[in-house]
């Protein structure tokens, strides 16, 4: 077929892959250009450059606090989703048990049912027990759709392990709990700081759990969904969120680079 050497070149599939991610981040992209602009509208084309929203950030006792609320519970959301992380990840890719394809399809749920429902749950629990809703519930309820984030990253760093290394400590008299805590953590550290990032990046920008769960203590992106109704507060916006996309990227690209890190370490290490 003439059209087959084509596609084979990539042609069609390259300016496919093009449109789809134009059409993904391009949007994005234009966040943070009007938060440059000197109007308040946003409409091109610009009437000039701008720093004054930025700073107009800082003055925010509102937006600082929000800020405050979203770091205090991204911090919890990553240290406990990846404690439980290793946990899970140590069960699954080292023991054989009755259910564990049964538990591996739980731990993963979160991913694939509806966030919406998910909060809707968790908020009846929370009220059924006679709870209220607050950052702990919000810290709670993210631990919980940040897990098989968690998991997915350790999961992949407890397999790339060398269990030679493991087996020898264990044969030179050392306990188990010892050999965890000498020879597995240190050797799956880096899939641990990835993990504990990736969370971290998951809970800053997660909005449905707290819109539902934080209650009167509303966390970053609870705060700009509230800032939304008010049109001459966009620009602020447009500034607050074009910074969370970059501390987002960041944080993402620093998760890869460690990852990478340790691929490369490992695979130094089966060559010697």
């Amino acid at each position: 077929m003439k059209g087959t050497p084509f596609l084979f070149k990539g042609g069609w599939l390259t300016l496919y892959i093009v449109l789809i991610l134009s059409f993904l981040y391009l949007p994005i992209a234009l966040i943070p250009l009007f938060s440059f602009n000197n109007a308040a509208a946003v409409a091109f084309p610009l009437s000039g450059f701008t720093l004054r929203w930025y700073d107009a950030l800082w003055g925010n006792k509102e937006m600082l606090r929000a800020a405050l609320n979203s770091l205090l519970v991204g911090i919890i959301v990553a240290c406990l989703s990846t404690l439980l992380g290793i946990l899970a990840a140590r069960a699954l890719t080292r023991y054989r048990f009755p259910g564990k394809r049964a538990a591996t399809a739980f731990l993963s749920a979160p991913l694939f049912l509806p966030e919406i429902i998910v909060a809707v749950s968790l908020l009846t629990i929370i009220l059924s027990v006679g709870l209220t809703p607050s950052l702990v519930a919000v810290a709670l309820g993210q631990t919980i759709f940040c897990l098989p984030y968690s998991m997915s990253v350790l999961v992949a760093g407890f397999e790339g392990m060398d269990r030679s290394l493991e087996e020898a400590s264990r044969d030179l008299g050392e306990t188990a709990a010892g050999t965890f805590r000498r020879v597995t953590l240190p050797l799956v550290a880096p899939a641990i700081v990835s993990s504990l990032i990736v969370s971290f990046t998951v809970s800053l920008d997660e909005f449905i759990l707290a819109f539902f769960l934080a209650g009167t203590e509303p966390t970053l992106p609870v705060y700009i969904w509230g800032q939304l109704r008010f049109a001459a507060k966009l620009p602020s916006v447009l500034a607050l969120g074009s910074l969370m996309l970059l501390a987002s990227i960041l944080l993402i690209t620093l998760a890869e680079s460690v990852r990478r890190r340790a691929e490369r370490r490992l695979e130094q290490q089966v060559l010697l």
